[in-house]
C-alpha cells in the first residue's frame, strides 16, 4: 500500500509574507533509503515517488484523492499562528525590563 503524507507548508525564511503557505500538499513518503554513488558521490534513490509533490486547495480534497486512489494517509496538522501584538512605543516606556 502506498503512504502519503497530507499537509500544509509552513512559510521558508526567505518569505516575509505566508502566500504559499494557503495551499495543502500531498507527499509520498520514502519507500527505499538514499544512498550515495561511490563514483561521483551523488545521492540517490530507485524510489521515484519522493519527487512527486501534488499541491490542492484545500484539505478535503486532497484527502479525497488520497481515498480514491487506496493510498493510506496521514494528515499533518498545521500549528495555529501566535500574533503577539506589538506597540514600537514598548521600546521607550520606564517600566521595559533590561
Amino acid at each position: 500500500m502506498v503512504k502519503v503524507r497530507i499537509y500544509q507548508p509552513a512559510k521558508t525564511a526567505m518569505q516575509s509574507g505566508r502566500g504559499n503557505t494557503r495551499r495543502w500538499v500531498l507527499e509520498y513518503e520514502a519507500v527505499a533509503p538514499k544512498r550515495i554513488d561511490p563514483l561521483m558521490g551523488w545521492i540517490g534513490s530507485p524510489d521515484t515517488g519522493g519527487q512527486v509533490r501534488m499541491k490542492f486547495d484545500s484539505k478535503d480534497d486532497a484527502v479525497a484523492f488520497a481515498e480514491k486512489n487506496g493510498f493510506e494517509y496521514r494528515v499533518v496538522e498545521p500549528k495555529q499562528r501566535r500574533i503577539r501584538p506589538k506597540n514600537y512605543a514598548d521600546n521607550f516606556s520606564y517600566e521595559r525590563v533590561r
